[in-house]
């Protein structure tokens, strides 16, 4: 790889870490301590627009940004305890979540798209639900209410959306000549 592409893929990248942190605040706090925030948005539109390599590695940047300390995670928080804290496992899935829609979208085709996101939000959950537990000490059913039920509606709706718009934006950068 030629240092005039190194340089851009760190371009790109750094430039998905700043949209993943500017989405992560949207952010709607729920009642059993997991907010609702569009960082699920952002992550598989990083692996849809990037490639899973790229998505993932951004992604990775933005958990070690959050890690040391900037106020990248929800709520403008940051620090490692939010890495090992109840959410830690939702955070943690990220590059898994970036990877699969990448993956999905190499892949081609609607149906391995729909499947790499969906894919990927299901590791989310399972991730973040185990670490919620571990973490919390809580039941299987207690961090189902709190961190998988009340967020089912809007993470269809997000794969939906990400569908549309990673599909669209990885075209029009394609055509621009920005990636191959």
């Amino acid at each position: 790889m030629e240092q005039k592409e190194k340089i851009r893929n760190i371009c790109y990248i750094g430039l998905f870490v700043a949209v993943i942190a500017v989405l992560a605040q949207i952010s709607i706090p729920m009642p059993g301590g997991v907010p609702m925030t569009l960082q699920t948005f952002a992550i598989p539109l990083a692996g849809m627009v990037l490639g899973a390599r790229r998505g993932a590695v951004a992604s990775i940047v933005y958990l070690i940004v959050g890690a040391v300390g900037v106020p990248v995670f929800a709520g403008f928080s940051g620090g490692f305890a939010n890495v090992i804290g109840p959410t830690g496992g939702f955070l943690i899935s990220f590059p898994l979540m970036a990877l699969c829609a990448g993956l999905g979208m190499k892949k081609g085709g609607q149906p391995a798209i729909l499947g790499g996101l969906f894919l990927g939000a299901l590791l989310n959950y399972v991730c973040g639900t185990l670490w919620f537990m571990a973490v919390m000490g809580s039941s299987l059913a207690a961090a189902l209410t709190a961190c998988v039920i009340p967020f089912l509606p809007t993470a269809v709706l997000k794969i939906i959306l990400v569908d549309l718009v990673g599909v669209r934006c990885k075209r029009l950068l394609v055509r621009a000549g920005v990636f191959a």
